[in-house]
Protein backbone atom coordinates (compact mmCIF):
# COMPACT_ATOMS: atom_id res chain seq x y z
CA UNK A 1 0.00 0.00 0.00
CA UNK A 2 1.95 3.38 -1.09
CA UNK A 3 1.90 6.43 1.73
CA UNK A 4 -1.32 8.17 -0.17
CA UNK A 5 -3.24 5.73 -0.41
CA UNK A 6 -2.48 4.44 3.42
CA UNK A 7 -2.95 8.79 4.34
CA UNK A 8 -6.39 8.44 2.41
CA UNK A 9 -7.37 5.46 4.58
CA UNK A 10 -6.16 7.49 7.86
CA UNK A 11 -7.95 10.48 6.78
CA UNK A 12 -11.49 8.04 6.04
CA UNK A 13 -11.39 6.39 9.02
CA UNK A 14 -11.05 9.60 11.30
CA UNK A 15 -13.38 10.95 9.08
CA UNK A 16 -15.70 8.08 10.35
CA UNK A 17 -14.51 8.71 13.85
CA UNK A 18 -15.76 12.57 13.76
CA UNK A 19 -19.06 11.68 12.49
CA UNK A 20 -19.64 9.31 15.23
CA UNK A 21 -18.60 12.06 17.50
CA UNK A 22 -20.73 14.71 16.06
CA UNK A 23 -23.70 12.11 15.63
CA UNK A 24 -23.84 11.38 19.06
CA UNK A 25 -23.45 15.46 20.23
CA UNK A 26 -27.26 16.01 19.19
CA UNK A 27 -28.66 13.51 21.83
CA UNK A 28 -26.66 14.92 24.64
CA UNK A 29 -27.85 18.71 24.20
CA UNK A 30 -31.43 17.46 23.75
CA UNK A 31 -30.69 16.02 27.53
CA UNK A 32 -28.92 18.22 28.53
CA UNK A 33 -31.20 21.49 27.64
CA UNK A 34 -33.39 19.62 29.48
CA UNK A 35 -32.22 21.48 33.05
CA UNK A 36 -29.84 23.59 31.69
CA UNK A 37 -30.40 26.74 29.90
CA UNK A 38 -29.10 27.00 26.43
CA UNK A 39 -26.34 29.71 26.99
CA UNK A 40 -25.05 28.31 30.46
CA UNK A 41 -24.73 25.11 28.36
CA UNK A 42 -22.79 25.99 25.83
CA UNK A 43 -20.63 28.05 27.53
CA UNK A 44 -19.73 24.63 29.94
CA UNK A 45 -18.84 22.99 27.14
CA UNK A 46 -16.91 25.74 25.67
CA UNK A 47 -15.39 26.06 28.94
CA UNK A 48 -14.44 22.27 29.70
CA UNK A 49 -13.49 21.44 26.00
CA UNK A 50 -11.01 24.39 25.96
CA UNK A 51 -9.20 23.58 29.15
CA UNK A 52 -9.10 19.93 28.30
CA UNK A 53 -7.04 21.04 24.88
CA UNK A 54 -4.98 23.42 26.36
CA UNK A 55 -4.04 20.70 28.96
CA UNK A 56 -3.16 18.43 25.96
CA UNK A 57 -1.71 21.25 24.28
CA UNK A 58 1.03 21.92 27.49
CA UNK A 59 1.26 18.26 27.70
CA UNK A 60 2.76 18.08 24.09
CA UNK A 61 5.04 20.80 24.43
CA UNK A 62 3.62 23.17 21.93
CA UNK A 63 2.54 26.37 23.10
CA UNK A 64 -0.46 28.94 21.63
CA UNK A 65 0.16 31.49 19.33
CA UNK A 66 0.87 35.25 20.70
CA UNK A 67 0.15 37.63 18.18
CA UNK A 68 -3.04 39.21 17.24
CA UNK A 69 -3.24 38.14 13.95
CA UNK A 70 -3.49 34.42 14.92
CA UNK A 71 -6.00 35.11 17.85
CA UNK A 72 -8.27 37.14 15.74
CA UNK A 73 -8.56 34.40 13.68
CA UNK A 74 -9.32 31.86 16.48
CA UNK A 75 -11.80 34.12 17.61
CA UNK A 76 -13.86 34.87 14.19
CA UNK A 77 -13.81 30.72 14.27
CA UNK A 78 -14.77 30.48 17.18
CA UNK A 79 -18.07 32.53 16.43
CA UNK A 80 -18.09 30.67 13.48
CA UNK A 81 -17.82 27.06 14.59
CA UNK A 82 -19.03 27.42 18.20
CA UNK A 83 -20.82 30.24 19.83
CA UNK A 84 -23.19 30.57 17.13
CA UNK A 85 -23.63 27.49 15.96
CA UNK A 86 -23.31 25.51 19.40
CA UNK A 87 -26.23 28.20 21.10
CA UNK A 88 -28.66 28.01 17.94
CA UNK A 89 -28.82 24.22 18.11
CA UNK A 90 -28.98 23.83 21.64
CA UNK A 91 -31.95 26.52 22.06
CA UNK A 92 -33.59 24.50 18.84
CA UNK A 93 -33.48 21.68 20.48
CA UNK A 94 -35.50 22.97 23.05
CA UNK A 95 -38.99 22.08 21.15
CA UNK A 96 -36.99 20.35 18.21
CA UNK A 97 -36.58 17.28 18.00
CA UNK A 98 -32.95 15.71 17.87
CA UNK A 99 -33.26 13.43 14.90
CA UNK A 100 -34.92 16.45 12.95
CA UNK A 101 -31.67 18.58 14.13
CA UNK A 102 -29.82 16.02 12.39
CA UNK A 103 -31.19 16.13 9.55
CA UNK A 104 -31.08 20.09 8.55
CA UNK A 105 -27.88 20.01 9.75
CA UNK A 106 -26.59 17.46 7.61
CA UNK A 107 -26.75 19.66 4.53
CA UNK A 108 -24.00 21.90 5.59
CA UNK A 109 -21.72 19.95 2.60
CA UNK A 110 -24.54 21.89 0.44
CA UNK A 111 -23.83 25.38 1.73
CA UNK A 112 -19.70 24.83 2.23
CA UNK A 113 -19.96 23.69 -1.89
CA UNK A 114 -21.83 26.75 -2.35
CA UNK A 115 -19.85 29.53 0.08
CA UNK A 116 -16.78 27.85 -2.04
CA UNK A 117 -18.25 28.72 -5.98
CA UNK A 118 -19.52 32.20 -4.69
CA UNK A 119 -17.17 33.31 -2.46
CA UNK A 120 -13.87 31.79 -1.29
CA UNK A 121 -12.67 30.04 -4.34
CA UNK A 122 -10.13 28.43 -2.84
CA UNK A 123 -10.64 24.99 -3.19
CA UNK A 124 -11.00 23.34 -6.99
CA UNK A 125 -14.86 22.60 -7.29
CA UNK A 126 -15.17 19.69 -9.69
CA UNK A 127 -18.51 17.70 -10.83
CA UNK A 128 -17.31 15.38 -9.08
CA UNK A 129 -17.61 16.77 -5.85
CA UNK A 130 -20.97 18.08 -6.92
CA UNK A 131 -22.10 14.56 -8.07
CA UNK A 132 -21.07 13.71 -4.35
CA UNK A 133 -23.30 16.13 -2.57
CA UNK A 134 -26.24 15.67 -4.65
CA UNK A 135 -26.05 11.66 -4.15
CA UNK A 136 -25.53 12.09 -0.56
CA UNK A 137 -28.76 14.08 0.07
CA UNK A 138 -30.30 12.21 -1.44
CA UNK A 139 -29.13 8.95 0.40
CA UNK A 140 -30.30 10.92 3.81
CA UNK A 141 -33.53 10.93 2.51
CA UNK A 142 -34.20 7.62 2.04
CA UNK A 143 -32.25 6.84 5.37
CA UNK A 144 -34.71 9.04 7.10
CA UNK A 145 -37.56 8.53 4.71
CA UNK A 146 -39.10 11.75 2.93
CA UNK A 147 -42.22 11.67 5.26
CA UNK A 148 -40.22 12.42 7.90
CA UNK A 149 -39.22 15.91 6.71
CA UNK A 150 -43.26 16.35 6.58
CA UNK A 151 -42.64 18.64 10.28
CA UNK A 152 -40.65 21.08 8.33
CA UNK A 153 -43.56 23.46 8.21
CA UNK A 154 -44.13 22.99 12.44
CA UNK A 155 -41.93 25.34 14.78
CA UNK A 156 -40.27 26.79 11.64
CA UNK A 157 -38.39 29.30 13.59
CA UNK A 158 -36.67 26.63 15.33
CA UNK A 159 -35.80 25.23 12.32
CA UNK A 160 -34.89 27.85 10.55
CA UNK A 161 -32.47 28.93 13.53
CA UNK A 162 -30.80 25.27 12.60
CA UNK A 163 -30.04 25.92 9.41
CA UNK A 164 -28.56 29.32 10.02
CA UNK A 165 -26.54 27.49 12.27
CA UNK A 166 -25.38 25.09 9.68
CA UNK A 167 -24.24 27.78 7.35
CA UNK A 168 -22.03 29.23 9.89
CA UNK A 169 -20.60 25.50 10.10
CA UNK A 170 -20.48 26.13 6.19
CA UNK A 171 -18.01 29.24 6.91
CA UNK A 172 -15.88 27.39 9.80
CA UNK A 173 -15.23 24.89 7.26
CA UNK A 174 -13.93 27.18 4.59
CA UNK A 175 -12.51 29.75 6.91
CA UNK A 176 -10.79 26.89 8.89
CA UNK A 177 -8.40 26.87 5.81
CA UNK A 178 -6.41 30.08 7.23
CA UNK A 179 -4.91 27.46 9.71
CA UNK A 180 -3.21 25.35 7.31
CA UNK A 181 0.13 24.29 8.23
CA UNK A 182 -0.88 24.28 12.26
CA UNK A 183 -0.63 21.54 14.50
CA UNK A 184 -4.79 20.52 14.97
CA UNK A 185 -5.08 21.14 18.65
CA UNK A 186 -4.02 24.93 18.55
CA UNK A 187 -6.62 26.27 16.29
CA UNK A 188 -9.14 23.76 18.05
CA UNK A 189 -8.14 25.13 21.78
CA UNK A 190 -7.70 28.74 20.83
CA UNK A 191 -11.21 28.83 19.28
CA UNK A 192 -12.92 26.78 22.00
CA UNK A 193 -11.04 29.26 24.57
CA UNK A 194 -12.37 32.43 22.62
CA UNK A 195 -15.56 31.02 22.41
CA UNK A 196 -15.47 30.71 26.35
CA UNK A 197 -14.72 33.93 26.74
CA UNK A 198 -17.47 35.43 24.76
CA UNK A 199 -20.22 33.24 26.52
CA UNK A 200 -19.08 32.74 30.40
CA UNK A 201 -20.19 36.58 30.56
CA UNK A 202 -23.32 36.13 28.78
CA UNK A 203 -24.48 33.15 30.89
CA UNK A 204 -23.73 34.83 33.99
CA UNK A 205 -25.91 38.18 32.50
CA UNK A 206 -28.64 35.78 31.28
CA UNK A 207 -29.12 32.61 33.25
CA UNK A 208 -27.27 33.28 36.64
CA UNK A 209 -26.03 30.03 36.57
CA UNK A 210 -25.57 29.69 40.74
CA UNK A 211 -29.25 30.12 40.82
CA UNK A 212 -29.69 26.32 38.50
CA UNK A 213 -30.23 23.40 39.79
CA UNK A 214 -29.21 20.73 37.03
CA UNK A 215 -30.26 16.93 36.84
CA UNK A 216 -27.28 14.44 36.99
CA UNK A 217 -28.61 13.53 33.09
CA UNK A 218 -27.98 16.30 31.71
CA UNK A 219 -24.03 16.84 34.02
CA UNK A 220 -22.91 13.78 32.17
CA UNK A 221 -24.49 14.71 28.87
CA UNK A 222 -22.67 17.87 29.08
CA UNK A 223 -19.82 15.62 30.23
CA UNK A 224 -19.80 13.61 27.36
CA UNK A 225 -20.67 16.41 24.70
CA UNK A 226 -17.43 18.56 26.17
CA UNK A 227 -14.71 15.93 26.15
CA UNK A 228 -15.69 13.65 22.90
CA UNK A 229 -17.84 15.32 21.06
CA UNK A 230 -16.17 18.74 21.33
CA UNK A 231 -12.54 18.29 22.22
CA UNK A 232 -11.92 15.16 20.84
CA UNK A 233 -13.81 15.89 17.55
CA UNK A 234 -12.37 19.77 17.27
CA UNK A 235 -8.96 18.23 16.55
CA UNK A 236 -10.49 15.73 14.44
CA UNK A 237 -11.92 17.98 12.21
CA UNK A 238 -9.00 19.94 11.93
CA UNK A 239 -6.77 18.11 10.74
CA UNK A 240 -9.22 17.04 8.29
CA UNK A 241 -9.95 20.62 6.81
CA UNK A 242 -5.95 19.99 6.09
CA UNK A 243 -5.83 17.38 4.32
CA UNK A 244 -9.64 17.00 2.79
CA UNK A 245 -10.36 20.27 2.14
CA UNK A 246 -13.56 22.05 3.81
CA UNK A 247 -16.00 20.39 0.81
CA UNK A 248 -14.88 16.94 1.99
CA UNK A 249 -14.53 17.27 6.20
CA UNK A 250 -18.29 18.66 5.75
CA UNK A 251 -19.21 14.61 4.10
CA UNK A 252 -19.38 14.21 7.48
CA UNK A 253 -22.29 15.53 8.17
CA UNK A 254 -23.90 12.89 5.37
CA UNK A 255 -22.24 9.91 7.52
CA UNK A 256 -24.13 11.31 10.67
CA UNK A 257 -27.62 10.03 9.25
CA UNK A 258 -26.72 6.61 9.44
CA UNK A 259 -24.69 6.27 12.07
CA UNK A 260 -27.70 7.69 14.66
CA UNK A 261 -30.22 5.35 12.61
CA UNK A 262 -27.67 2.22 13.49
CA UNK A 263 -27.69 3.53 17.66
CA UNK A 264 -31.25 3.60 16.95
CA UNK A 265 -31.33 -0.52 15.71
CA UNK A 266 -28.53 -1.37 18.29
CA UNK A 267 -29.30 -0.05 21.05
CA UNK A 268 -32.93 0.79 21.26
CA UNK A 269 -34.47 -1.84 19.65
CA UNK A 270 -35.77 0.05 16.44
CA UNK A 271 -36.08 -1.29 12.89
CA UNK A 272 -34.59 -0.58 10.35
CA UNK A 273 -36.79 -0.29 6.71
CA UNK A 274 -35.75 -1.40 3.41
CA UNK A 275 -35.12 1.88 1.91
CA UNK A 276 -32.60 3.02 4.32
CA UNK A 277 -30.02 0.14 3.56
CA UNK A 278 -30.36 1.64 -0.27
CA UNK A 279 -30.08 4.92 1.39
CA UNK A 280 -26.99 4.09 3.14
CA UNK A 281 -25.65 3.02 -0.45
CA UNK A 282 -25.59 6.84 -1.52
CA UNK A 283 -24.29 8.14 1.67
CA UNK A 284 -21.56 6.19 1.27
CA UNK A 285 -21.08 6.51 -2.94
CA UNK A 286 -21.25 10.54 -2.18
CA UNK A 287 -18.53 10.38 0.64
CA UNK A 288 -16.45 8.78 -1.33
CA UNK A 289 -17.05 11.15 -4.37
CA UNK A 290 -16.37 14.63 -2.26
CA UNK A 291 -13.40 12.70 -0.67
CA UNK A 292 -11.48 11.02 -3.58
CA UNK A 293 -8.75 13.17 -4.87
CA UNK A 294 -9.07 14.16 -8.42
CA UNK A 295 -7.36 13.10 -10.95
CA UNK A 296 -4.40 14.75 -12.46
CA UNK A 297 -3.87 15.00 -15.83
CA UNK A 298 -0.73 13.61 -17.30
CA UNK A 299 1.70 15.31 -19.80
CA UNK A 300 0.22 13.80 -22.59
CA UNK A 301 -3.51 14.97 -22.35
CA UNK A 302 -1.94 18.46 -23.11
CA UNK A 303 -0.78 17.84 -26.24
CA UNK A 304 -2.92 18.91 -28.49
Amino acid sequence: MTSESTNRTTDLVLLLLLSTLWASSYAFIKIGVETIPPVTFIAARTLIAGSLLLMLVTARGLSLPRDRVTWGRFLFQACLNSVIPFTLIAWAEQTTDAGLATILNSTSPIFTFLLTVLVARHEAVTGQKLFGVCVGLIGVCLIVGFEALGGLGHEAFAQMVIVAATISYAGAAIFGKNFKGMDPMLPAAGSMICGAIILIPVSLVVDRPWTLAPSRESIAALLALSVFSTALAFVIYFRLIQTLGSVGTTAQAYIRVPIGVGIGVVFLGEKLPPMAWIGLIFVVAGVIAMTRPARRATPEAYKA
